[in-house]
C-alpha cells in the first residue's frame, strides 16, 4: 500500500521550504522505495527553489543521500531489501548513442521512477534531480542505487551522490588531471575543494585556490591547496596574473571554475596555459551570457569542457571513493559541516549562501 511521509518541498518559486506530508506509492518495476538516512543540503536544491533549473513546482527536495533499500518492486535484480546505498541522479541505461559509443557518463536517457510521489491531495511532485531525499522515504529506480560499503558513515558518503563527485569528477575525470600538473581551481565551497581533493589524489604538483573569502581558503589549505589566492581585491587580470606568477609565468595546465558565471569563466579560460584546459562545474542560471574574443578561443587552443556531475560512473566511482574514505584517504567527513534536522533545510540555505558551512546534512 502507499505509505505517507514527512518531505520538505518547494511549493513555489522563492517560497520557503515547507514540510507536509508526502505519499510515496508501492514500488512498480524496477522501482524501490529507499529509507533516507542522510541528505546533504547542496547548492542545486537552491536553484531549484528559485526557479532557476525550471519551474515544475511543487519540487519534492534533496538529491545528495543515502539509505536503505525497504522495498523493492517487481524484476528488481540491481539491489535487495537492506541494501545501503548511495543514491545516484545518472543511473545509465547502456543504449542510448553516448553509451554504445563507450561514453556512458554522458548517458543521454538515464534511468529514474517511472511513477510520481505525491501531495496527500493528489498533487504530482518533481523529485529533485529525479531523486527528493529530503523526505524519511523516497522512490526511486533501482539504478539510482549505488551499494557501497555499509560501514560508511551516510553523512559523509552520501555526498558522493551530487557536489563532492561533482568536484572530485571535475578534476580527475574531466580534467584529466595527471601527476604534477598544476591546477587552479575558482570559488572554493563544497564543490570546489572537492576539486582541490581530487587534483591531490590525482598527484598534481601545483594547486591553486582562489576564493574572495580568507576562511575558505583557510579550509582549502586544509584540504590539499599549495597556494592561495585571495581575489577580494583583484580584477580579472590581476587573477590571471597571479596565477601566471605561480606557474612560471605560463598559466595553470588546468583550470577549474567552481562558480560557474561569466566573470569566473573568463578567469579560468585566460588563467590557463596555453592549449590547457578549462572545466566549468559551477552551474550558471539561464540569464548568464558569455562574450569572448573568437579569436582567443582558436588562439589559445586546449579544450573547453562542461562537467556533468563530474563525468562520473556511480557504479564504479562510488564505491572506490568510499573505500578511499574507509582507508583514510579521502576526507569526505571534513566537507560535513553540520548535521541538522528537516525542519532546519531553510536555514541552511542561510549558512550556505553566506559561506558559513561547506554541507549541511539533513540526518532523517
Amino acid at each position: 500500500m502507499p505509505i505517507t511521509v514527512q518531505g520538505a518541498i518547494a511549493r513555489s518559486k522563492g517560497a520557503p521550504v515547507e514540510l507536509t506530508d508526502i505519499v510515496i506509492p508501492d514500488p512498480g518495476p524496477g522501482e524501490v522505495v529507499v529509507d533516507i538516512e542522510t541528505c546533504g543540503v547542496c547548492h542545486t536544491d537552491f536553484h531549484y527553489k528559485e526557479g532557476g533549473i525550471n519551474d515544475d513546482f511543487p519540487f519534492l527536495l534533496g538529491h545528495e543521500a543515502a539509505g536503505r533499500v525497504s522495498v523493492i518492486g517487481a524484476g528488481v535484480t540491481h539491489v535487495a531489501v537492506g541494501d545501503f546505498v548511495v543514491l545516484n541522479w545518472r543511473a545509465v541505461c547502456g543504449d542510448c548513442r553516448a553509451c554504445k559509443r563507450a561514453e556512458p557518463w554522458y548517458c543521454f536517457n538515464t534511468f529514474n521512477a517511472s511513477q510520481k510521489m505525491t501531495l496527500v491531495d493528489g498533487t504530482e511532485l518533481s523529485p529533485a534531480l529525479g531523486i527528493g531525499a529530503f523526505a524519511e522515504k523516497t522512490l526511486v529506480h533501482e539504478r539510482q542505487c549505488t551499494k557501497v560499503n555499509p560501514d560508511a558513515d551516510p553523512a559523509a558518503v552520501g555526498l558522493l551522490g551530487c557536489g563532492i563527485m561533482a568536484g572530485i569528477g571535475a578534476a580527475m575525470n574531466t580534467g584529466n588531471v595527471s601527476p604534477g600538473d598544476s591546477v587552479a581551481v575558482i570559488g572554493c565551497g563544497g564543490v570546489g575543494d572537492a576539486a582541490v581533493v581530487g587534483s591531490q589524489l590525482a598527484g598534481a604538483g601545483t594547486i591553486i585556490a582562489i576564493d574572495r573569502d580568507p576562511k575558505k581558503l583557510a579550509k582549502a589549505t586544509e584540504f590539499g591547496a599549495t597556494h592561495t589566492i585571495d581575489s577580494s581585491g583583484l580584477d580579472e587580470a590581476g587573477v590571471v596574473a597571479a596565477v601566471q606568477a605561480l606557474t612560471g609565468g605560463f598559466g595553470a595546465d588546468v583550470v577549474i571554475d567552481a562558480v560557474g558565471r561569466p566573470e569566473t569563466w573568463r578567469q579560468a579560460f585566460y588563467a590557463r596555459d596555453l592549449a590547457g584546459t578549462v572545466v566549468l562545474v559551477g552551474v550558471p542560471t539561464p540569464e548568464m551570457m558569455l562574450e569572448i574574443p573568437l579569436a582567443d578561443v582558436f588562439g589559445r587552443g586546449g579544450s573547453l569542457k562542461s562537467s556533468w556531475y563530474g563525468d562520473c560512473l556511480p557504479e564504479r566511482d562510488f564505491p572506490l571513493l568510499t573505500d578511499l574514505f574507509l582507508q583514510g584517504r579521502l576526507p569526505l567527513a571534513d566537507f560535513v559541516s553540520e548535521r541538522i534536522g528537516i525542519s532546519d533545510i531553510e536555514a541552511a540555505f542561510g549558512k550556505m549562501a553566506s559561506g558559513d558551512v561547506l554541507r549541511s546534512v539533513v540526518v532523517l
